[in-house]
């Protein structure tokens, strides 16, 4: 793909498409939804900047789950309805190219519903297509194992091999901060596993979804292999997920709702929760400063924070940490905020005004506990907040502790690296983390005795591509949220044991 480069942020700005040719329609996700019966209420669809009225769709109902929930078991159920192998593989590619094509509407869907910044939601577009492509490769490339079976007398002559099977029903309960790029690499997972999957987006933003399953059906998914549940009610989003009927579950939201959904899955359902933290970041004497800082501003403001690996907390030798806050906080005041569709802005809004009430309440409580406010902390016009740097918040004040999912970022002082690893690790969310140091040792060494599922050395703790095994420890989650690895997830390796007398 052709990509021009903003040097500015390092991000990558998509070049319209050559031809102009598209089978989407200019709603496309006005997704036709069956004959089920009319839905109770209606979601209307707004944009977070400014709240325009982006789409009104009729949520679903019990009957509509009930539905969903029978024609994918029905799926499941019957062998010879599964999908092969190849038709999985064609139809993952040709969802990538239709995705290719249609790159610069997705990016603008998810910008729309979602608020991230343009170029940002062109470049989820990319890791979308990059997902589906990945899906194609493990296919191509995974198989089964052989199992040793002639180690003993009782054992000879016979042959173990094993095969990926289809785990069951899928429902993918999805976020609303990466539109786009969550669903996807949920449902085509689930797609390549050979599982019926049923995708439940956040109520804020189910455009890009509905989107998504347009395009799945046009690259030849028949419709009841990924069908779409549109809610704002818990209950309704609970019956679904705790249903017998379902054999796995992808979570991606908060730590309250995934947990509490968990503890009331039904017997044999297996699950993925991938959750938020407060990412920890370490910069050592030695750091290369400015490469840190450009790479921290990225990391703390991306989003405007609202990012479940977002950098939070950064400790910095005492000696220098002032001066640290210092630099991040003009970086910060540089930032554009605005328009997420202009090209120009760097930070966007919050998904609902609320966010930002919420977001400035807790800026206030920890400058009134002694933080120095260096930059920011202020909301502006609907949903808007500045890019705010705290310095030394309290220890008790709630952007210290909790996840703040907002364009804040706080800094602190250290004596020793000992004290930085302690305090980092001393909430209950542990995911991703980040050292800055030019010491490969130094590095190990936090390496080793940091509490992350993955530590990034000169770089910020929002680095992924699809195929890491991406994961939240303790509170942060439950399994891994990688391509191969939720695929990996959604089947079971089945056996076969064969004696014969030859073997």
């Amino acid at each position: 793909m052709e990509s021009d480069r903003d040097t500015k942020q390092g991000r990558t700005r998509l070049r319209e498409p050559t031809s102009k040719a598209s089978a989407i329609s200019s709603k496309p996700w006005s997704v036709p939804l069956g004959d089920r019966e009319r839905a109770d209420n209606t979601l209307r669809v707004t944009a977070p900047y400014d709240g325009e009225l982006l789409a009104e769709l009729e949520l679903s109902n019990a009957a509509h789950v009930e539905r969903c929930l029978d024609t994918a078991y029905r799926l499941f159920r019957n062998r010879d309805a599964w999908l092969p192998l190849p038709e999985r593989i064609g139809i993952l590619e040709r969802t990538a190219r239709i995705m290719l094509r249609e790159r610069i509407p997705l990016a603008m869907t998810a910008t729309q519903e979602g608020g991230k910044p343009l170029l940002d939601s062109e470049f989820e577009v990319e890791r979308a297509i990059d997902c589906v492509r990945l899906c194609v490769e493990i296919l191509r490339t995974e198989s089964g194992s052989v199992i040793p079976m002639d180690g003993t007398r009782a054992s000879a002559h016979r042959l173990g091999l094993t095969q990926r099977e289809p785990v069951g029903v899928v429902v993918a309960v999805s976020a609303f901060n990466h539109p786009l790029n969550v669903v996807v690499r949920q449902a085509a997972a689930a797609v390549a596993a050979g599982c019926p999957v049923i995708v439940k987006p956040s109520p804020a933003t189910p455009l890009s979804c509905l989107y998504l399953s347009r395009i799945f059906r046009e690259a030849g998914l028949p419709a009841e292999w990924c069908q779409v549940v549109i809610t704002d009610q818990a209950g309704i989003a609970e019956a679904l997920v705790t249903d017998a009927r379902v054999g796995f579950l992808s979570f991606v939201g908060s730590p309250a709702v995934g947990w509490k959904l968990r503890s009331r899955l039904s017997p044999g359902t297996r699950c993925t929760l991938q959750h938020g933290g407060a990412a920890p970041v370490i910069l050592l004497e030695d750091a290369d400063r400015k490469s840190a800082l450009d790479s921290l501003v990225k990391g703390s403001f991306y989003h405007a924070g609202q990012d479940c690996v977002s950098v939070q907390r950064i400790f910095a030798p005492r000696t220098q940490a002032q001066d640290f806050a210092s630099d991040l906080a003009l970086s910060a005041l540089a930032l554009k905020l605005g328009d997420p569709k202009n090209s120009a802005t760097d930070v966007g809004p919050l998904i609902r005004p609320a966010e930002a009430e919420r977001v400035h309440t807790w800026v206030q409580e920890a400058i009134a506990g002694g933080a120095e406010r260096l930059s920011g902390g202020a909301p502006i016009g609907r949903s808007l907040y500045e890019p705010t740097v705290l310095f030394d918040p309290p220890g008790d004040a709630k952007v210290s502790r909790l996840e703040i999912f907002g364009p804040v970022v706080c800094v602190y002082g250290y004596d020793s690296l000992e004290e930085a690893v302690i305090r980092a690790n001393e909430l209950p969310f542990a995911f991703q983390a980040s050292v800055y140091t030019t010491d490969l040792d130094l590095a190990l060494r936090v390496y080793r005795r940091i509490d992350a599922s993955a530590v990034m050395v000169n770089d910020d703790p929002t680095f992924r591509i699809e195929g890491m095994p991406f994961a939240g420890l303790r509170q942060s989650g439950l399994g891994e949220g990688g391509v191969p690895q939720l695929i990996s997830a959604m089947q079971i390796e089945k056996m076969l044991v064969l004696h014969s007398r030859e073997l």
